[in-house]
């Protein structure tokens, strides 16, 4: 009889030997100024999920639109069953069977959920007419095999995020795609709902789809992945099985360095009440918020995905301005009717979605940081101080280890991590008494995270008061004084660090 053991051992030499599904070798692409990819290497198994991972600016994008054929490698060759192919765009991927998903969705939120699916493959009837019957149909059945419960009349714009990826991952598949490339699935997505993606990953992966999964969650690739490439610096530094390899192991592949505190929380002075918000309210979003937050405190804000976390600090920051309620600020109480009239209160916010409310994409990174510090101490007789400026804007470049060749750059050719540092640069140089970070570490490397984590607490050090909410709750737990939890729209309670731990915060944000 044979061994547990010696099944395991063959099936391990199975996997290992089984035929690559898609190859890449030797490829490499520069930009002005940037080596992104350097002589890399991939490859992908048939029926296998391929986690790749690194810090942002690593290469991982770049070589994912390589393989989907949105940008041309230098040089390098790229193997698809084993036949080289050289892609001219994205719908020669397409038509090769490699399909991608990317972390902003691309969606058209006018148009119906089977229209997206089938645009540009619309099935026609006898007059050469769209045949919509056949599109929901064909929609229908598509759903029913990936158990996805959306009507395919629906229109995008009235679906959650969630169902949007969803959709995104459908249109995919649709392709019959030998070929699945997903980036930060689920980063704006709950635990039912990561739960549900990974049923339908599972399913792809047993029909012999291989799936590149780009992740900066460990979590995520302990559970989902089969396998997992490292990149650093555009360079590739090494394939394992998610099964030999530790968590530390990762972190240390990635970053090339020990990450030893992930939560570099330092003990800070809480000085006085410098924002009083009491009974705050928008009726239909939320109601009855009432905190007090101090000089050199962190207040974690932690709730559920539609519990209104963003929807206070945007009434804070009065991008939609609070109904009910008062707000003071060192004891004197402020009306709050725009963005402009917080800021000349000293606040900053660090929107949640860097892409639709943070950058500015087709300006500069020069252009992004200075924005939002043209005001009277940047300007001379009516004049900008460019010069000084600039300096400004170049040393916190190198404060916050912004991945550039310089300040020039157009910010959308930035890695999301390094945007998300340039947005951190806009906000401190405006010298904030009350920093609002939305979601500050989302999609994020863990050496970024750890940078980001380590800059918030010297800002509590030197005084600022902190407001930050965040989706992940090591992250509320690693670095609050306090803690407020938010459920549907309401406040159920405020924890103390001491007191505080991830049972605690779920039973008051799922009451």
């Amino acid at each position: 009889m044979v061994s547990a053991t010696t099944l395991q051992a063959i099936e391990r030499y199975k996997e290992k030997n089984r035929p690559y599904l898609l190859e890449i070798e030797g490829v490499r692409k520069e930009f002005p100024g940037v080596v992104a990819l350097d002589n890399v290497q991939f490859r992908l198994r048939p029926g296998t999920v391929h986690a790749l991972m690194g810090e942002n600016g690593a290469g991982k994008s770049t070589l994912m639109k390589i393989i989907a054929g949105i940008y041309t490698p230098d040089r390098g060759a790229m193997r698809l069953r084993g036949e080289e192919i050289h892609l001219k765009g994205p719908r020669d991927a397409l038509e090769c069977g490699i399909a991608m998903i990317h972390q902003e969705l691309a969606l058209m939120t006018s148009m119906t959920v089977a229209e997206n699916i089938w645009i540009r493959r619309e099935p026609r009837n006898a007059f050469g007419l769209i045949d919509h019957a056949r599109m929901a149909a064909d929609t229908r059945e598509l759903f029913e095999q990936l158990k996805i419960g959306i009507d395919p009349l629906a229109e995008i714009g009235s679906l959650t995020v969630a169902q949007q990826q969803m959709v995104e991952i459908a249109k995919a598949v649709s392709y019959q795609s030998d070929v699945l490339i997903m980036d930060e699935p689920t980063s704006a997505l709950t635990e039912t709902e990561v739960e549900h993606l990974f049923g339908i990953i599972r399913d792809l992966r047993a029909r012999g789809i291989g799936i590149v999964y780009i992740t900066h969650k460990m979590n995520e690739l302990f559970e989902i992945a089969d396998e997992f490439s490292v990149f650093r610096d555009g360079t590739y530094v090494g394939t394992h099985a998610s099964t030999d390899v530790t968590r530390d192991d990762i972190i240390h592949m990635m970053v090339g360095r020990e990450i030893t505190e992930m939560f570099p929380k330092e003990e800070a002075e809480i000085g006085d009440a410098i924002l009083e918000v009491e009974n705050l309210g928008l009726p239909g979003v939320f109601h009855g918020i009432s905190f007090t937050l101090h000089r050199g405190e962190i207040l974690g804000v932690a709730g559920l995905v539609g519990s209104g976390r963003s929807n206070v600090a945007e009434a804070l920051f009065g991008v939609v301005p609070a109904k009910e309620g008062t707000i003071r600020v060192n004891g004197r109480e402020v009306t709050i009717r725009s963005s402009a009239d917080a800021m000349r209160e000293g606040m900053a916010l660090l929107t949640e979605d860097r892409k639709e409310t943070g950058c500015f994409l087709p300006l500069s990174i020069l252009e992004n940081m200075q924005i939002a510090a043209l005001h009277e101490g940047h300007v001379r007789l009516g004049y900008v101080d460019e010069a000084g400026l600039t300096a400004l804007c170049d040393d916190m470049r190198k404060r916050l280890r912004i991945k550039t060749p310089n300040l020039d750059e157009r910010i959308e050719n930035l890695s999301g991590g390094n945007q998300q540092k340039v947005l951190i640069a806009r906000w401190l140089l405006t010298k904030p008494k009350i920093l609002i970070l939305d979601e500050p570490t989302r999609g994020i490397d863990v050496g970024a995270k750890a940078e980001i984590h380590r800059l918030i607490s010297r800002l509590a050090q030197d005084g600022v008061a902190v407001i930050m909410i965040s989706s992940e709750l090591p992250e509320v737990l690693g670095m609050s004084d306090r803690i407020m939890v938010m459920h549907e729209g309401h406040m159920t309670g405020i924890l103390d660090r001491a007191e505080a731990d991830q049972v605690k915060i779920m039973e008051l944000a799922a009451r």
